[in-house]
């Protein structure tokens, strides 16, 4: 099963602006206070396709994570590895078409997929939803001239808990309590099925909160990108970490 859940938004921030203050979000806390959690952003791949004149990019962040409280307790130790603060890897792909005035990205989790896989998709346009009819019209259509960006997100929530896959995952000598044979006495206990369902309808629960920390986080950026301009907030960023300052 999968649960999935889709907002729209709008900013009111021509399509370039937002396009930018999308990869500018996570840069630093102090352009958004919102990304604290961010702790590095790497990207391992950018390329301009010379026949479409799209931007393809591939970012890896690492992030502070925390899993639900609830699945915290629901759950053994050996599959959470207990309450706390924790770390994982999000993948993040992109491709910008700035001509036509659309993106596309997807973010998902690498880390602790045996409990939860999440997988977001966001769609930036020129174009409302509501008069998108064509997906593929929206795609090649000239892009018009617009001060707001629209923005679709579908999160999808797959749990794979005591599925077949894991239990047929290899586990070190001596890790008695995470065995699959362990782990999948316990689930049955359970029902699998009732398992996966709830830890999915607990992060899913959790998405209201979290997409509005995103747009607030998304806002500020594009605030001091509009009030300061691009190079001031570039300039000022590489000045608060003590890097060298470009020239104007």
């Amino acid at each position: 099963m999968v649960l999935t859940h889709t907002t729209n938004h709008t900013y009111s921030h021509p399509f370039p602006t937002v396009t930018l203050a999308f990869f500018l979000r996570y840069y630093s806390p102090h352009l958004n206070p919102f990304s604290s959690h961010v702790l590095s952003t790497d990207t391992i791949s950018s390329h301009v396709d010379p026949k479409t004149g799209r931007l393809h990019t591939t970012r890896i962040h690492l992030k502070k994570s925390r899993l639900p409280t609830t699945v915290v307790k629901l759950l053994p130790t050996s599959v959470t590895g207990g309450g706390g603060d924790k770390s994982s890897y999000v993948l993040e792909t992109s491709v910008i078409d700035i001509k036509e005035g659309w993106m596309r990205s997807e973010s998902k989790n690498l880390n602790f997929t045996g409990v939860l896989s999440v997988v977001e998709q966001q769609h930036y346009s020129t174009t409302p939803p509501d008069q998108v009819t064509d997906t593929s019209l929206a795609l090649t259509r000239p892009r018009p001239h617009s001060t707001n960006t629209f923005v679709t997100t579908t999160l999808s929530y797959r749990s794979t808990l005591g599925g077949k896959r894991q239990d047929k995952a290899e586990t070190p000598d001596g890790a008695d309590e995470a065995s699959p044979r362990r782990l999948g006495n316990w689930i049955s206990g359970w029902g699998t099925k009732r398992i996966q369902r709830s830890i999915e309808s607990i992060a899913s629960n959790k998405t209201d909160d979290q997409m509005v920390k995103s747009r607030d986080g998304m806002r500020i950026v594009l605030e001091r990108l509009r009030n300061n301009g691009v190079v001031a907030v570039l300039r000022e960023l590489r000045r608060r970490e003590g890097k060298n300052v470009f020239d104007q």
